[in-house]
C-alpha cells in the first residue's frame, strides 16, 4: 500500500472519531434539550476545531508559504493531514478518560492513537507530499488547538 494511500485511511479514521464525538454531543443536546447540559468535554472539541478549520483555510487558500515537493504547486504547509489527525486524537485523548473507565482501554487507544499521528506524519514525507517543516508546524498547531481544548475544558469544570 502506497503511503499516500495510508495516511488518507488515517485522516478518515480520525475524522470518524471526530463524527463519533459530534454524534453523541447532538445525541446529548437532544435528549437533555438544553445545549448548557452537553457535557463541557463535548462541548470543548467546537473552538479548537474551528480554529483548525480556519487554520486550513488561511494557510490553503490566503497565505501559501511552501508548496509540496512533488512539484505540483500544492500548498504544503502546515501538512493539513498530520494537523487532522494530531488535533483530533490529542483532544480524543483528554477527553477519553471522561466516558471510558477501564484505565488499561484508555492506555491502549492513545498508544494507537500515537501511533497513527506517527504513522501519518512520517507517511506525508515519505510520499512526497511535505516537507519535514510541513510536518512540524502541523503537530505545533495540533498542539496548541489541544492546549485551548485543555483551557476551555478546565476552565469551565472548575466553576461548575
Amino acid at each position: 500500500m502506497q503511503w499516500a494511500k495510508v495516511t488518507d485511511i488515517i485522516l478518515f479514521t480520525a475524522i470518524l472519531v471526530l463524527l463519533v464525538f459530534v454524534g453523541f454531543g447532538l445525541y446529548q443536546w437532544a435528549t437533555r434539550r438544553s445545549l448548557a447540559k452537553v457535557d463541557k468535554a463535548l462541548l470543548g472539541f467546537i473552538p479548537p476545531i474551528l480554529i483548525m478549520m480556519a487554520t486550513y483555510f488561511i494557510f490553503d487558500k490566503l497565505l501559501i508559504l511552501n508548496v509540496r515537493p512533488d512539484g505540483s504547486g500544492d500548498p504544503s504547509f502546515p501538512s493539513s493531514h498530520v494537523m487532522v489527525v494530531a488535533t483530533i486524537f490529542f483532544i480524543t485523548m483528554l477527553a477519553l478518560p471522561k466516558y471510558l473507565k477501564q484505565k488499561s482501554l484508555i492506555v491502549i487507544l492513545d498508544a494507537l492513537m500515537l501511533l497513527m499521528v506517527t504513522l501519518v506524519s512520517v507517511g506525508r514525507v515519505l510520499a512526497n507530499m511535505h516537507w519535514v517543516s510541513d510536518v512540524v508546524a502541523g503537530l505545533i498547531f495540533a498542539a496548541i488547538f489541544t492546549v485551548i481544548y485543555y483551557l476551555i475544558t478546565k476552565t469551565r469544570s472548575s466553576h461548575e
